[in-house]
């Protein structure tokens, strides 16, 4: 087995797109098809990567989105396999066949049949709450356009950049999202509205700790993993880091930004 062999190996098994199936039958593009901006958002794992981490962090300043995994996952022990389960979820709902995607999305509505529970201050919350839907979407969609700008296409078109909003609208209302906001535009302004709504606490402390130290699988992969933990970081708007209490100095950004570059190069030779 040469390098590129080794290395295209190692990021498959880290997503395990080897227990995938992602062929179409003749004439079933899936939910967007090969030119769909989503496509081209989805098809860089080094962005896709930076975009998630990014998109978890930015995730739990909700209480009810941090509460729903804190009560019923066990990413205390395996936040890896959290990753890795999103990262399935996205490749099927984007590359697969519409069957295999509607599969998936039914799997994962009758998993929220099962997360709801209290707040720590006695407010119930739901995963099947529309509202929180929403939420949990649009900070996915906006850290993932995030990371393509920076790491992939920063000349992507605005036409372009609400495409994608707009397409990645349809996996979010049939998970039972309401309002989703369907131009880049629009999806800043919904992300600046919910502000007053997100906090901090010990246990998004807690979580994100957890998140960004992350033990890597392997030694060979501790480095790449870092770059991308730290680059995740970088990505969140200047908000977001603010509320978490991050604080990435000015003189450090170039040389993550330029790791992270460095990163992608290597992932898409390695998976060519």
């Amino acid at each position: 087995m040469d390098i590129r062999q080794a290395i295209g190996g190692r990021v498959r098994g880290l997503v395990g797109s080897g227990e995938m199936d992602l062929s179409r039958p003749a004439g079933d593009p899936g939910l967007f098809g090969p030119g769909s901006a989503t496509w081209a958002v989805h098809g860089d794992f080094t962005s896709m990567m930076i975009g998630g981490v990014c998109s978890l962090l930015v995730q739990m300043l909700h209480p009810a989105a941090l509460a729903g995994v804190w009560d019923h996952s066990d990413f205390r022990r395996d936040m890896t396999g959290r990753l890795k389960r999103t990262a399935q979820f996205i490749s099927t709902t984007t590359f697969g066949s519409t069957e295999a995607a509607e599969r998936m999305i039914g799997r994962v509505r009758s998993i929220h049949d099962r997360v709801a529970g209290t707040l720590p201050d006695g407010t119930p919350y739901s995963a099947n709450d529309p509202d929180l839907l929403t939420w949990v979407h649009a900070a996915e969609i906006d850290s993932f356009l995030r990371a393509h700008l920076r790491y992939r296409d920063p000349a992507m078109p605005v036409v372009r950049q609400d495409a994608y909003v707009a397409e990645m609208g349809e996996v979010a209302r049939r998970l039972g999202a309401v309002d989703v906001p369907a131009t880049r535009v629009a999806l800043t302004a919904y992300l600046t509205a919910m502000r007053p709504a997100l906090r901090v606490d010990d246990r998004t402390r807690e979580m994100a700790r957890r998140l960004v130290r992350q033990p890597s699988p392997s030694l060979l992969n501790a480095p790449v993993n870092a770059v991308m933990m730290q680059a995740g970081v970088d990505l969140m708007p200047r908000w977001a880091a603010t509320l978490h209490g991050f604080d990435v100095p000015a003189a450090g950004k170039p040389a993550i930004r330029l790791g992270a570059m460095g990163v992608g190069r290597l992932m898409r030779w390695a998976l060519r």
